[in-house]
C-alpha cells in the first residue's frame, strides 16, 4: 500500500517555492524573463525555476515517485505517458495563470497533485498573493486554509453561477458554452483553473466548463471539488481521471446539476 506524504509538508514546500521564486517577480519581470512556448502561450523564468525546484524536492517526500510538470511537457509531450505507469506521479503546474502573472493580475497560483495508477490521491492549490492553500486527500475531504469545505445543495440551473472562458475557442465548443451561459443565472469570465476550483468549493462559482484536459490544470482541482461533494465529468458522462486526454469537461455541484448543464449545451461539434 502506498504510504502518502504529509499534507502539510507538501503544502509548505509549495508555499516556500512561491514565496522565494514566484512572488518576488510578480509585477517585476525583467526583460527576457517572459518567453513563448508557442504563439500566445507564455512561460516565464518563475514557471521554469519553480518547476525545477518542485521536481527536485517532491520525489524525496515519496521514494520511487516521478514528476510530470507542465514545462517538462512543453519540451517533451511523451512525459504525459508517465501517468499510464505503475509509479506514483507528482503532477505540477508551477504557475497556473501565467498570462495573469505576466499582466500583473493577481489571479494565479501553483497546483500540485499526486496521481497513482490513474487516480488522484492528493492535491494542493496555492494562491500566492492571497497566501491561501487548498488541499484534499481522496476519501478525507476538501480543505481551504485548514477549514473543511462542503458544497451546499444547488438550486435549479437558472439560479446557478457559471464560470466560462470563450477566448480563442473553436466554434463548436463556443456555441455549446454560449447556450450554457444563457441557461445559468449569472456567469463570469475565468482564466486560472486553480483559482476557479477554489471559488467552486467556496461557493462563488457553481458550474465550470473547460475545453482542455491537461492534468496539471484539473487533477488537484477535481479532487478538491469531488471531496467537497461536487461532480466532474467529460461531456460523454465519463468521470474525470487524470489519464483522460480528451475534453471538454464540466464541473458542477452534483450529478443532477451536471446533467442539467450538459443538456443545456446541446450537441457539441466533433472539432470542439
Amino acid at each position: 500500500m502506498l504510504r502518502l506524504p504529509e499534507i502539510d509538508t507538501v503544502a509548505a514546500l509549495i508555499s516556500e517555492t512561491a514565496q522565494e521564486l514566484i512572488l518576488p517577480r510578480f509585477g517585476r519581470l525583467e526583460d527576457g524573463a517572459v518567453m513563448e512556448k508557442a504563439p500566445g502561450d507564455l512561460v516565464t523564468i518563475a514557471d521554469q525555476e519553480s518547476e525545477v525546484r518542485l521536481a527536485a524536492r517532491l520525489p524525496d517526500l515519496l521514494p520511487g515517485s516521478l514528476v510530470l510538470g507542465e514545462e517538462a511537457y512543453a519540451k517533451d509531450p511523451a512525459v504525459l505517458d508517465l501517468l499510464d505507469g505503475d509509479d506514483p506521479v507528482w503532477v505540477v503546474d508551477p504557475v497556473d495563470g501565467t498570462a495573469n502573472f505576466v499582466a500583473g493580475r493577481p489571479r494565479f497560483g501553483t497546483i500540485v497533485a499526486l496521481v497513482h495508477r490513474g487516480e488522484t490521491l492528493m492535491g494542493w492549490i496555492h494562491l500566492p498573493v492571497e497566501n491561501q492553500t487548498a488541499w484534499a486527500i481522496r476519501g478525507e475531504g476538501a480543505f481551504v486554509d485548514g477549514e473543511r469545505r462542503t458544497l451546499a445543495a444547488p438550486g435549479p440551473l437558472a439560479t446557478l453561477r457559471g464560470g466560462f472562458n470563450l477566448a480563442k475557442r473553436p466554434p463548436g465548443y463556443a456555441v455549446g458554452v454560449m447556450r450554457l451561459r444563457e441557461a445559468v443565472g449569472t456567469h463570469i469570465h475565468v482564466n486560472c483553473a486553480g483559482a476557479d476550483y477554489i471559488d467552486a468549493v467556496e461557493g462563488r462559482i457553481d458550474i465550470l466548463a473547460y475545453r482542455k484536459l491537461f492534468p496539471w490544470d484539473h487533477a488537484a482541482g477535481t479532487l478538491l471539488h469531488a471531496e467537497a461533494g461536487g461532480w466532474s465529468a467529460v461531456l460523454d458522462g465519463t468521470r474525470y481521471r487524470p489519464t483522460l486526454r480528451q475534453g471538454p469537461i464540466l464541473v458542477a455541484p452534483d450529478q443532477a446539476s451536471w446533467r442539467a448543464a450538459r443538456a443545456a449545451m446541446g450537441e457539441i461539434a466533433a472539432a470542439a
